[in-house]
């Protein structure tokens, strides 16, 4: 009989317990605290993204899988798990409507606040892919006029109609990233909007960054907010999570742990991606798995004062940042306890 792989997982990763173990050895481990121990004789390794999977790591274990639950890989050292023949996995897309839940929600409320409406605001989407085309769909479906920076589809896509940057960066009201973290390449993100893109912003206009922490020159960012050059800021990923800047923090409209993504069904779909990983890798019946006790997401039409009043039902972004704001140093406590989230869209 074919030994059963060993696999070590993030003991938070939701829906997960007791659905690998009749095929496999699981041992469940406090993410951030997974260490090379733990893995001198795992076969694979099922995260998320408070587990730096790089050489340090994974050096001399017999690791040949790393699935992460998550749509973002910047904890994985791609190149180095290249070189060593591990394959990694992710859950691309999965939390696509999650984050769109949460972009409209702070839309939404930044609306509430300054009084107005979406047909009178240019809405740009830095970043178009699985989750920033949705934002851009969903605010041409609301309103707003939307224009789109990705220049890695703009080669693709010459006549897509996407601007550069600079040329984007101007002419709108409200900024909101989606773009992944890379260092490399024509287009590296890493500390993308720095003081530069403050500039070129148009005066007074607003950011939200749902993406990941280090595009952000947070330094940058406080002092344009100081100056008025930015109006408001929605942050929801971080530098340095969990020991995030207070004084940025602070000038933040709305602020959040990272749990933009954090809905019921956006985990299922993530925990659901690395479960059939694992059974493809290994030849186990789980192609099809979903957990039983999480409805998918049925996407409906709704328009922007539907989506206003029906929002507060499924998510308070304002409670939540009040819970932040309040407990800084919870951020880590408060993320790995959120309450997951019924998606509406």
């Amino acid at each position: 009989m074919e030994a059963k792989p060993r696999i070590v997982a993030d003991c938070d990763i939701p829906f997960l317990r007791g659905v690998l173990e009749p095929f496999a050895q699981v041992r469940y481990v406090e993410g951030s605290r997974i260490a090379r121990a733990d893995l001198a004789d795992a076969d694979a390794l099922v995260v998320r993204t408070r587990t730096r999977c790089d050489e340090a790591l994974l050096e001399g274990t017999p690791v040949g899988l790393i699935a992460t639950a998550t749509i973002g890989y910047d904890h994985i050292d791609a190149a180095y798990c290249a070189r060593r023949g591990i394959e990694v996995v992710t859950a691309q897309g999965c939390n696509a409507r999650g984050v769109l839940q949460y972009v409209s929600a702070a839309l939404y409320e930044l609306a509430r606040r300054d009084a107005w409406r979406p047909e009178r605001v240019t809405l740009g989407v830095v970043g178009a892919g699985n989750v920033g085309s949705l934002v851009a769909e969903y605010g041409r479906r609301f309103g707003f006029r939307v224009l789109c920076c990705d220049p890695p589809k703009a080669e693709l896509d010459p006549q897509g109609g996407y601007l550069p940057l600079d040329e984007l960066l101007p002419r709108c009201d409200i900024v909101t990233c989606h773009v992944p973290l890379t260092v490399e390449g024509p287009c590296p993100t890493l500390r993308m909007a720095s003081a530069g893109f403050f500039s070129a912003m148009k005066p007074g206009a607003v950011f939200v960054n749902s993406s990941r922490g280090k595009i952000v020159c947070d330094e940058a960012l406080c002092e344009a907010l100081d100056d008025g050059r930015v109006s408001r800021a929605v942050i929801d990923t971080w530098n340095g999570e969990p020991q995030i800047d207070r004084r940025l923090l602070a000038l933040s409209t709305l602020a959040t742990p990272h749990i933009a993504g954090y809905s019921i069904q956006g985990k299922a779909a993530g925990t659901a991606a690395v479960v059939r990983a694992v059974g493809r890798r290994y030849r186990l019946p789980l192609d099809d798995w979903y957990p039983a006790a999480v409805s998918p997401t049925r996407p409906v039409p709704i328009g922007w004062d539907e989506m206003g009043r029906t929002m507060p039902r499924y998510f308070d972004i304002v409670a939540e940042s009040e819970r932040l704001k309040s407990r800084p140093q919870d951020f880590e406590s408060i993320r790995n306890r959120y309450d997951y989230r019924t998606e509406f869209f």
